[in-house]
């Protein structure tokens, strides 16, 4: 069987950053935090990385990733646009907004034969989750749906700067996902917990919530089902410009088919970059990293 892949969602284009985070430096010879993540893969032994990127940067990302990479894994690069829509779909006049994660997954179909997971460019996740869902996808028949997921621990994901996006699950006593749902502004309260706001309404969380950091992982069979899926979103909310198709209702539907979906728990404190302001955390985090040795001082020699 082919080693399982990773996906790395790198086509955002950073609005509460306030620039390509994906491409900015953090660690101490000027690596950028997804850089972290592909080396933690390639030690894992995912055979293949997957850029999905947006074209006006494709040169750019290209010039900085492709050096480090070659001779050490295969790579690709797929580019997520408005345009890039299932036959028969066209974009409305209306919309400007990128289609989601899960539209994003979907432009890799055309180079993903074998299991492969999911990433943020933004996140870090920790060596042991990527060897975790590599152990994990390497067990699966490609040739029979299949999903599963790394869960953190909701306090270890929030910004002090502002709202985050999380997938808040829900977990049987089987360690398999019962329920998934997607929450777009969730903030750290003070001093303990957390909560999120819907329509203006608060709701209070402990901040002991297993939550999604999208990495998920998949067989290649379910690029199908993600297909049918975007239409039935497309019709729906094809009106509504800031619409967008989630990688957790992707995650969902899968089990919601009846296939139990494990959610692999990660000891691993997760960080991220959601604002400016979370870049000098994640570069002092990166640096003591280095200074444990769990990395070394340069990346890629």
């Amino acid at each position: 069987m082919n080693k399982p892949s990773l996906v790395v969602l790198a086509a955002g284009l950073g609005s509460r950053y306030g620039s390509l985070k994906q491409m900015d430096h953090f660690g101490p010879s000027g690596e950028t935090v997804v850089d972290y993540a592909i080396y933690d893969a390639i030690a894992a032994g995912f055979g293949k990385i997957v850029f999905v990127i947006r074209k006006h940067f494709e040169a750019e990302f290209k010039e900085m990733f492709g050096p480090k990479m070659e001779g050490k894994v295969q790579v690709e690069y797929v580019y997520q646009e408005l345009d890039a829509l299932p036959k028969g779909l066209s974009v409305p006049e209306s919309r400007e907004k990128p289609w989601g994660t899960a539209h994003a997954v979907m432009m890799a179909a055309p180079v993903i034969n074998e299991p492969f997971a999911i990433v943020n460019a933004d996140d870090f996740y920790g060596r042991s989750s990527f060897q975790k869902i590599h152990d994990h996808l390497s067990t699966l028949n490609n040739e029979e749906l299949s999903a599963c997921l790394v869960g953190f621990v909701l306090e270890n994901t929030l910004s002090d700067h502002g709202r985050v996006s999380r997938g808040i699950c829900q977990v049987d006593e089987n360690g398999n996902l019962k329920e998934i749902i997607e929450r777009t502004h969730i903030f750290k309260k003070e001093n303990v917990g957390a909560y999120f706001e819907d329509e203006g309404v608060k709701t209070e969380l402990t901040g002991k919530e297993i939550v999604s950091m999208n990495l998920m992982g998949f067989t290649s069979v379910i690029f199908e089902q993600m297909e049918e899926a975007f239409a039935k979103f497309y019709k729906e909310q094809s009106g509504h410009p800031k619409a967008e198709f989630f990688i957790p209702t992707t995650l969902d539907n899968v089990r919601k088919s009846g296939i139990k979906v494990p959610v692999l728990m990660s000891e691993e404190r997760w960080f991220g970059v959601t604002y400016k302001e979370d870049k000098p955390i994640a570069q002092r985090n990166l640096n003591q990293l280095v200074e444990k040795e769990v990395y070394p001082h340069k990346l890629w020699t």
